[in-house]
This record gives C-alpha cells, sequence and structure tokens, in this order.
C-alpha cells in the first residue's frame, strides 16, 4: 500500500492485497490522520505460512498502519516457522506510524519477523511491535517455543537502529528469570526516528512514569527507543497508548489504544 497528498488531503495511492491479507480503511476521527487496518482472513498464522506486508508513504504524507485485531501465531508442526515480513518506507516530509496491534504466541507456536524501515532525512516514523504469550484470561501458559524478531531501520540509506530479539525454547522460564522479563507475559519495543526525536525523550519518561509495567527508555543518532515488559496485555496495551500519544502528540487509533 502507499499514501500520498493529493488534491489536499492524503490518500491511498496506490494497493494491491492477496491471498489472507486485506486492508480495510476505517473513518478517522476529525482532525486525525488517514489510517490504514490490516486483516488476516485466515484468522492467524501457523508453521509454513509466509506474510510480506509493504508501506510506503509518499512525500509529505501522514498515515497510521494499524491492525483489525490482534495476530495469532499457532503451534508449528515439524518446527516449521511462520515468517512475516514488513517493509516500510518513507519519503521526505512524510510522517509514518506502524502500530499493528500485538501478536499472541501460542505454546508450540514458531516465528520469524523482520521490520525494515527506509526513511528520508527529513522524515518521521513511530512503530511498535508488541509479543503476548499465550491467552492469560484463559490461564494459556506457553512453555515452548521459538520467536526471532529482527528490527533494521536506516536513514538516508545510514543504518540507525539495528535489533533482534530470539526466545527459543523454554520460553516460559525464559520470561520468568529476574533479569530477563520477572515472570512477563507481554513484551514490546518502540521505536522514534526523526529530526526531533530525541528531544522526546524526557516527556515520553513522564508519559510512562505511572504505568503498570516495566520499561526504560533512551535517546540516540536521532531515535528514541523504548522497551516494554509487562504481566498483563491489557496494562501493556495502555502503556503503548501513553508513549505513542507523547511520542506523536496525538492519540493512537482507538484499534491500537484503548
Amino acid at each position: 500500500m502507499a499514501f500520498a497528498e493529493r488534491f489536499g488531503a492524503v490518500r491511498v495511492s496506490d494497493l494491491e492485497q492477496g491471498g489472507s491479507l486485506r486492508v480495510m480503511f476505517p473513518r478517522p476521527e476529525p482532525g486525525e490522520p488517514l489510517c490504514a487496518a490490516l486483516a488476516n482472513i485466515g484468522g492467524g498464522v501457523a508453521g509454513g505460512d509466509e506474510l510480506a506486508i509493504s508501506a510506503h508513504w509518499r512525500e509529505g504524507a501522514e498515515a497510521v498502519v494499524t491492525s483489525q485485531a490482534a495476530e495469532k501465531v499457532y503451534r508449528a508442526v515439524d518446527h516449521v516457522p511462520a515468517r512475516i515480513e514488513t517493509r516500510l518506507t518513507v519519503a521526505a516530509g512524510a510522517r509514518a506510524l506502524w502500530l499493528p496491534q500485538e501478536t499472541i504466541v501460542f505454546e508450540g507456536a514458531r516465528l520469524e519477523r523482520g521490520l525494515d524501515a527506509e526513511l528520508a532525512e527529513d522524515s518521521s516514523l513511530i512503530a511498535c511491535e508488541s509479543l503476548v504469550f499465550g491467552r492469560t484470561a484463559r490461564g494459556e501458559r506457553v512453555e515452548t517455543g521459538r520467536v526471532f524478531d529482527r528490527w533494521r531501520v536506516r536513514v538516508g540509506g545510514r543504518l540507525v537502529y539495528a535489533d533482534a530479539l530470539e526466545l527459543d525454547g523454554a520460553v516460559a522460564a525464559t520470561l520468568d528469570a529476574r533479569a530477563v522479563g520477572d515472570g512477563a507475559v507481554a513484551v514490546a519495543s518502540l521505536l522514534m526516528v526523526a529530526p526531533d526525536a530525541e528531544a522526546r525523550l524526557g516527556p515520553l519518561r513522564a508519559a510512562l512514569a505511572p504505568a503498570e509495567v516495566e520499561w526504560g527508555a533512551s535517546a540516540f543518532d536521532g531515535c528514541v527507543a523504548a522497551r516494554f515488559v509487562a504481566r498483563s496485555a491489557l496494562a501493556l496495551r495502555r502503556a503503548l497508548g501513553s508513549a505513542v500519544t507523547s511520542l506523536s502528540g496525538r492519540r493512537p487509533p482507538r484499534l491500537f489504544a484503548f
């Protein structure tokens, strides 16, 4: 999908969809940017599934991409992973927000996920990805599985952010470790890349001070990066909503935060 300024407003300029992925466009609140909501009509992903998402913000465009519901990653058969690849391109003067709802990982799931972003020097990106291990309201606990989550972000062709998270094997035992998750069942990464990003660190920390999750945030090289671990998916969602509001100056779409 691609977004571009046309006739005084940001509109969808290109759209191609197939397989189990679809895009919907809920009506934004007055004064809010265009919103695109991804939907997986397959009901989730399992071992061997491969999803590819590409979103482009043309020059000067502002738009939010979220998801219609939380993604679900089911048990893998024969240790074959599910793969999700996302590519974001943000042109000069554009403002991009990549805010999908959480990915719920089930017992025995295997997921390999990658996010690659290319930004122009004067563009901005706020991106968030979160993982929830099991549906705690149903008493589920993910004892084993594998998750590999990779980020690469470049500005003007220069690598400014690289990150990788891997949980393999005894997922619950790893998250239970005090120095890792201290019993957490949900984790998230949040990144802002913008010319003024580093100035947002103080307000972000103030916004997160009352959050009922563990978090840490730092600023460097035109980026603000934050990590979250939580014992509740709802608490994590609320903390991320506060963080996105602080960084972007407006509330995220209702599909993402409530």
